[in-house]
């Protein structure tokens, strides 16, 4: 199954960022692509002078103009979608960073909101957002059953580890990596970490430019990197076969090896 993998440079006006989602997804089915992931943020860039007051009036419901947009394109060019966007709460002031994934009839056939806020190396996304209350259970799709991610979630294997216990083949982890010292290269040691421990493809797309650090990147179930998109905006193309992922958890059975009778009886 070939599918698409998106990186760009966000603005901060949505309708700008929706006209090239668009044009990205018609390009991506052109190819035949089955399915097209984007980055986290795409909906808009949010700079440090951002109110939070601000963000939430940007902010839409998953029926909302954007979300609905994308689907309707999604259904005319019949392919599936995984993205984020900014989406309202009822906590003043507050949103969530919330995927979906949309099949190719154009309906959203699950949401993530994201668990692990982003509140590290001098960064505060709980100033803005609120946290998920729970990880997404993983769903099918054309390329296989896909656990949803998102970008800080790679630093903490327990949630990779339970969506690969639930079934998931693919982990897709939509994100806005943060540029700094040795931030890349976390970046591409976690996501390799990820597909290793779990047997399982890890497909993350990323944010480039603005103060993000580009580097989209598609790892198959042995660890290999198919793709890195490097600094390059536009679409990248990898070919995902589930049988590599059956093959890699027989030869290399982590799942089944697990302790799961000793861990829990660990304390501090």
């Amino acid at each position: 199954m070939k599918v698409a993998v998106v990186q760009f440079k966000a603005s901060t006006d949505k309708e700008i960022n929706l006209k090239k989602i668009i044009n990205y997804i018609t390009k991506a089915a052109e190819k035949k692509a089955t399915l097209v992931a984007f980055p986290e943020f795409m909906m808009f860039y949010t700079n440090s002078s951002q109110t939070s007051k601000q963000l939430t009036n940007l902010a839409e419901t998953i029926n909302g103009n954007f979300v609905n947009t994308i689907a309707k394109i999604a259904k005319e060019n019949h392919i599936q979608v995984v993205g984020s966007f900014y989406e309202k709460s009822t906590k003043k002031n507050r949103v969530y960073d919330t995927s979906f994934v949309i099949d190719k009839s154009g309906k959203v056939i699950s949401t993530y909101r994201k668990i692990h806020l982003y509140d590290a190396l001098g960064f505060r996304e709980s100033d803005k957002m609120v946290r998920g209350s729970k990880i997404a259970k993983p769903v099918k799709t054309s390329i296989g059953k896909i656990g949803m991610m998102i970008c800080y979630d790679l630093r903490f294997p327990e949630m990779s580890r339970s969506l690969a216990a639930a079934g998931s083949e693919v982990l897709i982890a939509p994100s806005a990596w943060v540029k700094g010292n040795m931030k890349e290269e976390h970046w591409i040691t976690l996501n390799k970490t990820r597909a290793i421990e779990n047997g399982c493809y890890v497909i993350a797309p990323d944010q480039v430019g603005n103060i993000y650090c580009g580097r989209s990147i598609v790892v198959d179930p042995y660890g290999k990197i198919l793709l890195d998109m490097k600094k390059k905006q536009g679409i990248g193309y990898v070919n995902i076969e589930l049988k590599n992922v059956k093959q890699v958890r027989k030869v290399l059975p982590l799942l089944k090896n697990r302790r799961t009778d000793i861990y829990p009886t660990l304390k501090a």
